[in-house]
């Protein structure tokens, strides 16, 4: 038996527990830059705001209903997250991070415990300790569990935990479950499915086996055993290894210059390998890019990319920086005005897999120390206390923002330093 936690609205919600006055009021996130809705409250929702709907858009709609908008504040939302989860934790023997705002319970050791009371207990300790509201699923398998807690946010509004006990309350989800919102199921499959007479969960778990191998893979297969009752996705102690990391972003208005770009290049070069260094990895290979807006259809489009292969697998900041820069020299070309740029480490291996090298002159072992304090400062000061000379401009450009989040982070000693 498992269980689905989601926080509802995850990062409207933490913007609402420092702002109490909020409750009650539309309210929506922005991604990065401020360029479209990425969480909406409620309220927002039946305003008929869209997700990821684009910020300009909604201009009139915002006005017009006083829709209070706020710039996605990850740091904020990051340290909420693991209250969260530390809470959870406190409940069942293991956990699994889903994502940032939902977690998967392992109740199997839990068979002689009321789990519709664990679900109410659950969720009134994350409420009354954090203050963030959340809903429940409870089923025999993880993909049951996912439908029983987007069940309950739609059937069970006001207790918002859905226990799948029995026979009966498994075939009430699945009929009321459109293909469509199965876990795994992605729109073209659930347009296939639904061209082949299957509408709802209740009518694809009648499928066949081998038609379900032959036309939605083993995936599928897997999700139909889900769907029976039978656990087909194993249970993840640890997030898998990443194969890749990329952090890129628009800009908050096009620019020319290429300082500015090498500025906001090196943050998300240091960003990936400041990712790195928490799963204890190094790259052998990076690509850089940058474009033009692709939606100026009367302007020039210029959109370009280089991958560049490190002499030594790292994760050092100041060298990913260094071969960041490099190959934004060449890919760069002056008189366009750039909206977006990225940076995506690749070839990843682990840390204790790096060979040294006899023509490697660089002390590793004293800049991986360096790197561990830096870490250490920013993880209990905050993001990028200690940084690049070269990332100065990307910040402080971003937080000149009329949606700016006054808090960074739950850490009252900071919240108090900033003029709210």
């Amino acid at each position: 038996m498992y269980a689905l936690v989601d926080c509802n609205n995850f990062y409207c919600s933490c913007e609402r527990v420092f702002n109490p006055a909020l409750e009650g009021r539309p309210v929506i996130v922005l991604s990065n830059n401020d360029g479209c809705s990425i969480s909406r409250s409620e309220e927002a929702r039946n305003l008929g705001i869209a997700m990821a709907a684009p910020v300009f858009m909604m201009k009139d709609l915002i006005e017009k209903h006083h829709v209070t908008v706020f710039s996605s504040n990850y740091t904020l939302y990051g340290d909420m997250s693991s209250r969260v989860m530390g809470t959870l934790a406190l409940f069942v023997p293991k956990i699994e991070l889903y994502s940032i705002d939902e977690a998967f319970l392992d109740l199997n050791e839990m068979s002689y415990t009321n789990l519709l009371e664990l679900g109410f207990r659950i969720r009134n300790a994350v409420t009354k300790n954090i203050g963030i509201p959340v809903s429940i699923g409870i089923a025999p398998t993880k993909t049951l569990a996912k439908m029983a807690n987007r069940y309950a946010k739609k059937n069970y509004k006001q207790s918002a935990v859905f226990w799948a006990a029995n026979t009966s309350q498994t075939d009430e989800m699945l009929s009321a479950t459109p293909v469509g919102d199965i876990w795994g199921i992605g729109n073209q499959h659930a347009l296939f499915l639904s061209r082949s007479g299957f509408k709802t969960a209740a009518e694809f778990i009648h499928a066949p086996e081998d038609w379900v191998k032959k036309n939605l893979s083993v995936k599928g297969l897997r999700l139909l055993y889900e769907l029976w009752g039978i656990s087909s996705i194993p249970w993840e102690e640890e997030k898998p290894v990443r194969k890749n990391i990329c952090t890129s972003r628009s800009f908050g208005k096009r620019i020319s210059e290429k300082n500015q770009i090498a500025e906001a290049m090196a943050n998300y070069a240091a960003a990936c390998a400041a990712k790195l260094r928490v799963e204890k990895t190094c790259c052998r290979r990076l690509k850089v890019f940058i474009q033009t807006n692709p939606h100026k259809t009367e302007e020039t489009q210029y959109l370009r990319s280089i991958e560049i292969d490190l002499e030594r697998a790292s994760n050092h900041s100041g060298e990913i920086i260094k071969t960041a820069l490099r190959g934004l020299d060449i890919i760069f070309k002056p008189g366009f005005l750039y909206m977006k740029c990225g940076v995506t480490v690749m070839e990843l291996v682990p840390e204790s897999a790096v060979q040294s090298s006899c023509f490697d002159g660089a002390d590793r072992e004293k800049n991986g120390r360096v790197m561990q304090t830096i870490d250490k400062i920013n993880s209990s000061l905050g993001k990028e206390i200690v940084r690049t000379a070269v990332q100065g401009f990307e910040r402080k450009y971003r937080l000149k923002t009329e949606y700016l989040s006054p808090r960074y982070t739950t850490r009252m000693s900071e919240i108090l330093k900033i003029s709210i």
